[in-house]
């Protein structure tokens, strides 16, 4: 008799990489660069409720979708992991997980460190990445350099990284 699978928690062949790191500390940039190098190796594309930086691409860099339709997917069971960060809502697909590693993929995610935590207690056996960054002057100019966040808003994301670095 086959085993049903647990809501949200996708049976995982390949090996799981989940990379976390503050906002701007470099993490999706870490991980498309190794995704593009290592053949076997799928960058998994989270969605997301946030409005869409300069130069990205729907389905590339975010599935960029609105509130109402990720909390039907939330409630729906659609996500591994979801959180809110800075505001907006994040998700990992459990079916594109389960998509991936049907085809013999391994996966590494780009999240936030609560949605690490969430996978930690479903995914034991992954890998777990914390990316520092060089240090706080360094993670600001970052983010000031994105060119698309308030003043507010980038002092909230250096708050909120320096108690993910404290607590990690």
């Amino acid at each position: 008799m086959k085993r049903a699978e647990p809501r949200g928690k996708p049976a995982v062949k390949g090996e799981l990489f989940i990379v976390s790191a503050p906002s701007g500390a470099g993490k999706t940039t870490l991980c498309r660069e190794v995704s593009r190098i290592v053949p076997r190796l799928k960058h998994s594309v989270s969605y997301t409720t946030r409005t869409p930086r300069k130069g990205e691409k729907n389905n590339v860099h975010y599935s960029f979708v609105n509130q109402d339709r990720f909390r039907a997917m939330l409630k729906k069971g659609e996500f591994a992991e979801w959180a809110v960060v800075h505001g907006n809502l994040y998700g990992t697909s459990a079916k594109r997980l389960k998509e991936l590693s049907n085809k013999g993929y391994d996966i590494i995610l780009d999240i936030d460190t609560q949605g690490a935590l969430q996978f930690r207690r479903k995914f034991a056996d992954a890998v777990y990445v914390f990316i520092l960054p060089p240090n706080m002057k360094i993670l600001e100019q970052r983010l000031k350099g994105r060119k698309s966040d308030m003043n507010r808003e980038i002092k909230r994301r250096l708050l909120n990284a320096r108690k993910e670095i404290a607590s990690y």
